[in-house]
This record gives structure tokens, sequence and C-alpha cells, in this order.
């Protein structure tokens, strides 16, 4: 079969995508950042599209041409600079159902009637589901649980996450029931679905049998890291508000963190309630770890994965400081230059001009479309402004406070963020 999927370099879609080129399916995987994607996948066949622009009937049906099934792994899960959940999951969906046939669709979804049922995720999801099975088409629709694989996005990278905390474990929800499912078990149920093994029309909950706190999933992930016990520490609910607060401001900038208010709102009430049946035995979270053994990358991004914000904050604080700074003590900033021997108005417009360069790029770094040339550019004005001041002053590189050694590190934090920047 030729089957076009949805979100074809997401966490779930690209191991959707794998599964059925390996048994032979000609995969189209549309994305919208698709050139990284195409060189990791240079078999599959990509297309470059924003699922949320693809409101109208006629936008699906070029898409569509020579196409046996459609495999839907996008969503979004709040709305933000880049993602609008309404047209995602549900406009663009009831478009495609309409000029669909006789296609199969499989539907990846959700829970939908449980904990934050009312939320814009999971309101949406539900609408769509319910247009699907309303529209004559043949479908599955899969309701995955927690999804784990070798990859890690999301909850599944907070989890890890979590588990490499140095000494302490810090939990919100520590009690929660969580139900987990096998990320290679959630690509052989779409596999089964396009096989007919899974008949259309079914509507199927996807998770392994088991039922554990999120204290004990964390647990599980620390030991599969190869870290020794650590205690919980039991933060009180409070903390999830200032944690959901921050995370959605954020999202307001371009950054999505498994910690929105969406997400904590559904671990709060816990995921667990799925029934098992599939056809399949479907894998416990401890054979999914076991069948891929965590190495020195995975403990890496563990430990990264929560430095990431932190470093990029860092970053910011340190470039809008300095740049206000110098604003601030005008005077005092251009004599530095005059004192080297520059013109006094020359002085004054290289001390404007590099002060807003210095507070652009700490707001630049913040958001997240930016983020990567606000980086690229602390980089190389730090290369300019010790440059500079080697020809201009070099005796500063001996001043005892260090001046110029100082602006050294901050190079480096800033490849470290361009290190760890992408989020797939």
């Amino acid at each position: 079969m030729r089957v076009l999927i949805l979100g074809g370099n997401g966490f779930i879609g690209a191991a959707v995508a794998r599964s059925l080129a390996a048994r032979g399916h000609s995969v189209v995987a549309l994305a919208r950042d698709t050139e990284t994607a195409a060189r990791r996948y240079p078999d599959f066949d990509w297309v470059k599209a924003d699922i949320a622009q693809l409101s109208q009937p006629a936008d699906w049906r070029p898409l569509l041409q020579g196409i046996d099934a459609v495999v839907n792994c996008a969503g979004a899960l709040q709305d933000g600079p880049r993602d609008d959940v309404a047209a995602v999951q549900f406009g663009a969906m009831n478009a495609l159902y309409q000029v669909a046939a006789p296609r199969l669709i499989v539907q990846i979804s959700a829970r939908t009637d449980d904990v934050a049922a009312n939320s814009p995720f999971f309101a949406t999801k539900r609408r769509a589901d319910a247009a699907l099975r309303a529209s004559g088409l043949a479908f599955v629709i899969l309701r995955p649980a927690i999804v784990i694989g070798r990859a890690a996005h999301g909850g599944s990278a907070l989890l890890r996450a979590l588990a490499a905390s140095p000494l302490i474990t810090p939990l919100i929800f520590g009690d929660s029931h969580m139900q987990f499912v096998a990320l290679d078990d959630v690509a052989c149920a779409v596999v089964d679905a396009l096989s007919g093994s899974i008949p259309a029309g079914t509507d199927l909950d996807l998770a392994a049998p088991e039922t554990m706190t999120l204290a004990e999933a964390v647990a599980r992930h620390r030991q599969w890291l190869g870290l020794p016990p650590a205690r919980v520490l039991a933060l009180p609910g409070i903390f999830a508000g200032i944690a959901a607060g921050a995370a959605d401001l954020l999202g307001r900038l371009g950054w999505r963190s498994p910690l929105r208010s969406t997400a904590l709102e559904v671990a709060a009430g816990g995921i667990s309630g799925h029934a098992t049946g599939s056809g399949r035995k479907l894998h416990s979270l401890d054979q999914t770890l076991a069948a891929s053994p965590a190495g020195v990358q995975e403990l890496w991004f563990a430990r990264l994965y929560l430095l990431k914000p932190l470093v990029l904050g860092t970053l910011c604080l340190f470039w809008l400081l300095s740049g206000l700074v110098a604003l601030l003590r005008f005077e005092t900033s251009a004599a530095h230059l005059a004192a080297a021997g520059a013109p006094v108005g020359f002085a004054y417009a290289i001390t404007l001009v590099t002060s807003l360069a210095d507070i652009a790029l700490g707001l630049g770094v913040a958001i997240r479309r930016y983020a990567k040339p606000a980086l690229i550019g602390m980089v190389g004005l730090s290369v300019a402004y010790l440059a500079s001041a080697t020809v201009l002053v070099s005796g500063l590189w001996a001043d005892p406070l260090g001046p110029l050694v100082k602006v050294l590190p901050s190079i480096v934090l800033a490849l470290v963020a361009l290190a760890i920047l992408d989020e797939r």
C-alpha cells in the first residue's frame, strides 16, 4: 500500500513510517519541517505542509493522489505561535474526511472522556473522532496510553529527566496512576489496521495491563539509566500551578514544554483505565525498557533535559543585563572606548549599537523561532568583542577581574545551547 502519514517526523509518526516501510509499504510522510527528517529517512517521500493550513477539502485532493490509506499521527497539545489545536486536530481532519473515500483512515487519538476532557486538546480530538465515525469512511481509531520508545519526546522525555535528578526525585502527583504502551506496539497496531487484522470500524485502547504510580514509573526509568535509587520528594500541588504557569508562558514564546497546564491536568488525574485488548500481547514498561538498554547517550539526554531551560534562561538574562547595564551607565561605558583612543562620537555610537545588540540577542534567545540565530549571534558578537578589545585594550586580558576571560565561558554556554536546541 501507499500510505500517507500525517506528522511523519514526529515521535509516533516516524516510528510508524519506519515500521510500514520495513514491511514493504510505500511511505509518504507529511510534516512542516522536512529538511532534517528527509536526510534521516531518505527512502520516504516527504511532503512539506502545515496541516493547520489544509482547512478545505480541495487542499487535500492533490495530497491524496495515489494514496491507499492515511495514518494521522499529527497533534498539538496547546495553542502557540506554531500550533493551532483546533485547526490541526479538527478543522483539517474534517476537511480530509470529506475527500478521503475510499481510503482507510487510521487515527492516533487518545482517551478523550477522562481527565482534562474539556481542554482544547481532548475536546478537538473527541470532535474529530466523532466526525470520522460519522463520515462513512473505513477507519480504525487507536488510543494509546503513555507511549515509551527508544527515542523520547514530551512526557516520556520528562520521565527520563526526572529519573536522572541527582540524590532526590522531586515529584508532583507522584501517586497518580499511569499506564504505558511501547512505541513499537503502537506501530504494530497501525500495521494490523492496514492489513485488516484489526477490522475497520474498531475503536481501540492501547495499553499494557500493568498500572503503576508516577513515582514507580520514574524509579523504573532511574534503574534503566543505571542510577542508584533516590528518595522521592513529594512537592505540594501549588508547585504544579507555578510550573504550568511558567510553561504556558514559555509556550506563548514557542517552547513546547511537557509541563504545560494540559499535561499537568492529565498527570493530576492519572492516565489509567485503558482496556488492554488489541489482538497482540503488549509489552510492559519493564519489557519496553529492557528491549532498548540505556547507554551513556540516554543518560546525557536525561541530565541535560532539565538543564536546557536553565542554560537558555542564563544566556537570556546575561545578555539582557549586559545591554541594559551598558545603557544605564552609558557615559562610563563609552568612556572605555574613548580612553582607548576612539573618537568620542564613534565611542558613543558603538556603545549604543552594541548595547541594543546585546538586548536584542537576549530577547531573541527567549523566543523559540529566533533562538538559533540569536545563539549564533551571541557567539559571533562575543568573538568580535574579544577581537576588538584585544586590538584596542589588550591589557584587559591581564585585568585581575578578567572582563575578557569571562566572555569565553559565555561562548561555550551558547555553543552548548546550540547543541541541545533541537526538539526532535
